[in-house]
């Protein structure tokens, strides 16, 4: 009987590292996808206002510019494509630092009304321009995540921000939940938008640019403007989450259940209260 036991027990000790060295090899091969499509995109939008600004430039070179007017324009177009390379780079940059430990984050217990009022108050002109009801639903004032202030408020803010910027029609609703069994807390940001936004293929390299004319110049210029893509914003965030402990998906819900038809699902560790309460008293 002890010896059958023994096996039992060899054997269950078996199958829980077979099971570890999957998850582990899962890991792996995950982490080899994210790290090919962040190269991919990385290089993409790089390459975007780098491409603009040489070919604004060559059509100045070349003389295809009408009068001085418009040859001044086209050098305002590339003094804004080089600016917004240098923002795109700096943004990237300090998202590597943070990856490779050289920006450190400052972990501490965030009330949740506050990150709320924040992203309230930084995004609800942008909805009413474009007429989108963005709402947010006012979370239990007990919730804390254990989160980087700056850069959760980014991450959040850009998801959100370029939400308002690709959808067509519809809402935008914002609200959280705590995932007690998880220790974990869940920011929903549901849109009426299909996913197709943020599913955006990571081989863009193989894209070639449209041939050099004033026309596909300006047009080039004023897809620029809204900024970073939404795979960059949705790649950047996931990364930012990722090293505070948390998650980011994208969810399809059926339209019969819920208005919104998708949902980005956000996970951050919850505070403890021991935490909670010395943040509190160090206020």
């Amino acid at each position: 009987m002890n010896e059958i036991e023994a096996l039992s027990r060899e054997n269950e000790a078996l199958k829980a590292e077979l099971k570890q060295a999957q998850l582990t090899c899962q890991m792996a091969a995950q982490m080899s996808d994210f790290k090919a499509g962040f190269l991919a995109r990385t290089s993409h939008e790089l390459r975007s206002p780098l491409n603009s600004l040489i070919g604004l430039h060559q059509l100045i070179l070349s003389g295809l510019c009408e009068n001085p007017e418009e040859e001044r324009e086209f050098i305002e177009q590339a003094h804004q494509s080089s600016l917004k390379l240098v923002k795109l780079i700096d943004e990237i940059v300090d998202v590597s630092k943070t990856a490779y430990g050289t920006n450190h984050l400052d972990i501490r217990p965030l009330q949740l009304v506050q990150v709320f009022e924040q992203l309230q108050n930084r995004t609800h002109l942008q909805a009413a321009n474009r007429g989108f009801p963005l709402t947010f639903s006012t979370p239990n004032p007990d919730l804390y995540a254990m989160a980087d202030w700056r850069r959760f408020v980014q991450l959040l803010l850009s998801l959100i921000d370029t939400s308002i910027a690709k959808m067509q029609e519809g809402k935008i609703t914002v609200s959280a939940q705590p995932s007690p069994k998880e220790n974990s807390l869940w920011i929903w940001i549901d849109l009426q938008t299909p996913s197709n936004i943020w599913r955006e293929p990571a081989d863009l390299l193989q894209n070639s640019p449209e041939p050099l004319t004033i026309e596909t110049a300006k047009a080039r210029f004023n897809k620029e403007k809204s900024g970073p893509s939404p795979g960059m914003n949705l790649i950047l965030a996931q990364t930012l989450l990722e090293l505070m402990g948390g998650e980011l998906q994208i969810l399809e819900l059926p339209e019969a259940q819920e208005e919104s038809t998708t949902r980005l699902q956000c996970s951050i560790p919850l505070a403890s209260p021991e935490s909670i309460a010395q943040e509190l008293q160090d206020d």
